[in-house]
C-alpha cells in the first residue's frame, strides 16, 4: 500500500493514509494514456465546419454560351467547381467526431494517470475542503499554502460542497470535478491533483482490482438452476416425428407419363372412329 501524508488547508501534515496500489501504484501504460486523451479530445470537437457545394453557391443556372461553334471549352454553369467562386467538391461537412472507447481502457488510463502523478510527487491528499466562506480570496490562499508554485490545479471533491464550487469557479487554471466525472485527460493536463481523504479512499475502492465483481460472479454461479437430465441422443440424420412426411395413398398418386399418353391416344382413336361412322338420316 502506498503511504501518503495528509495535509490540512493550513499546509500542515496531520496524518497519513494508505492508498490502493492497484490504483495509485499501477504500471503506467503510455499507450492507454494516448488513446484516452485522443478519445476525449475527439469528443470535444464541435464539428461545425461547412463548405458550400455546387448547388449552394450563388449564381445563375443558365448555360453561359452555346455548346459548339464558339471555339471555347464547353461549360454548363457558372457555379462549376473549376470556376472562381464556384462550389467546393468533397469539402468538410458538419459531423460528430465522437467514437466509443471501451470502458476498461478508460479506467486503465485513469489508473495510469493517477499513478504517474503520485510517482512524480504531484498528488496531494487533503483532510477535507471545509471552507468557512465562499470567497475566492480565502480559497486562493489555501491553494498557495498547499502548493503555491503550480499554476494549474485539479481538485477532486464530491458534489454538495457549495462554498468550494463558488470559490473555485472564478480562478483561472483551477478545476473542481466529482470522482464520477474524473477523466485521464484532466489528470494529465493539470500540474497538481488535490484529493480529499474520502475521495482518495473512494477512488481506491471503485477503481480497484474488482473484488466486488468477483463476489457478484460467484453469487450468480450459485444461483444458477440445476442442469436438466441428459436425454438420449437422436440419430444424426433422423427427423422428428412431427416433421416426417406421410406417404400418399396409391389412389391419390399421379399417373406416370406413359399412362397419360396411352389414355390420350385411346381417346383420339375413339373420336376418329365416331367421325368415320355413316350418319343415319332421320
Amino acid at each position: 500500500m502506498a503511504v501518503v501524508d495528509v495535509r490540512n488547508l493550513q499546509g500542515e501534515t496531520v496524518g497519513q493514509v494508505d492508498l490502493a496500489d492497484a490504483v495509485f501504484a499501477a504500471k503506467v501504460n503510455l499507450h492507454l494514456l494516448h488513446e484516452a486523451v485522443r478519445w476525449f479530445l475527439a469528443g470535444e470537437r464541435a464539428g461545425t465546419h461547412k463548405t458550400k457545394g455546387r448547388g449552394e453557391v450563388s449564381g445563375s443556372g443558365r448555360k453561359l454560351w452555346r455548346q459548339k461553334g464558339t471555339g471555347r471549352a464547353r461549360v454548363g454553369s457558372i457555379r462549376s467547381s473549376i470556376w472562381r467562386k464556384g462550389g467546393t467538391v468533397h469539402g468538410p461537412q458538419p459531423r460528430s467526431y465522437e467514437y466509443r472507447l471501451p470502458k476498461k481502457m478508460v479506467l486503465g488510463a485513469l489508473r495510469s494517470a493517477l499513478s504517474a502523478k503520485l510517482s512524480d510527487q504531484k498528488l496531494t491528499v487533503v483532510d477535507g475542503w471545509t471552507l468557512d466562506s465562499h470567497k475566492t480570496k480565502d480559497f486562493r490562499a489555501a491553494l498557495t499554502r498547499l502548493d503555491g508554485e503550480t499554476r494549474t490545479v485539479l481538485v477532486v471533491e464530491g458534489p454538495g460542497n457549495h462554498n468550494l464550487e463558488l470559490a473555485s469557479r472564478n480562478l483561472d487554471g483551477v478545476k473542481v470535478v466529482a470522482p464520477s466525472a474524473l477523466q485521464p485527460y484532466d489528470v494529465l493536463r493539470h500540474g497538481r491533483v488535490l484529493l480529499s481523504q474520502n475521495m482518495a479512499l473512494h477512488l481506491g475502492r471503485s477503481l480497484g482490482s474488482g473484488n466486488g465483481e468477483a463476489a457478484a460472479g460467484t453469487a450468480i454461479e450459485t444461483a444458477r438452476p440445476a442442469a436438466k437430465p441428459a436425454e438420449s441422443p437422436r440419430p444424426r440424420h433422423a427427423k422428428p416425428a412431427a416433421s416426417r412426411v406421410k406417404p400418399k395413398s396409391p389412389s391419390a398418386a399421379k399417373p406416370p407419363a406413359r399412362a397419360k399418353a396411352k389414355l390420350k391416344a385411346k381417346a383420339k382413336s375413339k373420336a376418329e372412329e365416331k367421325d368415320k361412322a355413316p350418319r343415319q338420316k332421320p
